[in-house]
């Protein structure tokens, strides 16, 4: 293994070690939707905050 493929190798496992630990880090804040700009108030997983985030998903 030359020396640009061991960097390579190693900026990819930095990369998914990071996805890894957001992921995990927003389960344990009990977000259900990772990703989603208004997980913290959508009516589908609970929260009272908003309604009709999930509009589309709902209807069809």
């Amino acid at each position: 293994m030359n020396l640009a493929t061991f960097i390579a190798v190693a900026a990819l496992a930095v990369i998914i070690s990071l996805a890894v630990a957001y992921i995990v880090r927003e389960k344990r804040r009990g977000v259900k939707c990772i990703g989603c700009p208004l997980a913290d108030s959508c009516t589908k997983y609970g929260s009272p905050k908003r309604k009709m985030h999930h509009s589309k998903t709902q209807s069809q």
